[in-house]
C-alpha cells in the first residue's frame, strides 16, 4: 500500500525518451485517493541542491523512517500523477511536520494573488 507521505522510487525517462533514471518522489495524494485510483499524485526530488525556488530541503532528519542516500529537494512546482504500476520501492516517509511545509508552499503556488 502506498500511503502519503511515502518517499518512493520510479523509473523517469529522459527527454530523448529512449533511456530512464531511477527517482525518487514524495506522494502527496492522500490515503484515500491512493485506495481508490490506480495513480497518485506526488513531486519529484532531486540531489541537485543548486534548485532554488519553490523547493524543501528533505534530509535524513526529516524522515519518520527510511533512509536517504543524499541530501535532496523536493521539487514542490512539478506537481504529477503517475500509475502505481512504475513505483519499483518505497525508501521512506516524510514527517508530517514537513509535510504540512510542503502543502502550505503548493497552496502558496495556486493561491490567487489580489
Amino acid at each position: 500500500m502506498i500511503s502519503q507521505r511515502d518517499i518512493v522510487l520510479l523509473s523517469f525517462p529522459f527527454s530523448d525518451l529512449k533511456t530512464q533514471k531511477i527517482r525518487p518522489v514524495i506522494i502527496i495524494s492522500n490515503d484515500d485517493y491512493n485506495q481508490k485510483f490506480e495513480d497518485v499524485i506526488a513531486i519529484p526530488m532531486t540531489s541537485n541542491l543548486d534548485v532554488r525556488d519553490y523547493v524543501i530541503l528533505i534530509s535524513n532528519k526529516d524522515l519518520e523512517s527510511g533512509k536517504l542516500i543524499k541530501d535532496s529537494k523536493a521539487k514542490i512546482d512539478r506537481v504529477f500523477s503517475v500509475n502505481k504500476n512504475l513505483i519499483k520501492l518505497k525508501i521512506g516517509k516524510i514527517k508530517l511536520g514537513v509535510y504540512k511545509e510542503i502543502i502550505e508552499i503548493l497552496l502558496g503556488l495556486i493561491e490567487p494573488k489580489i
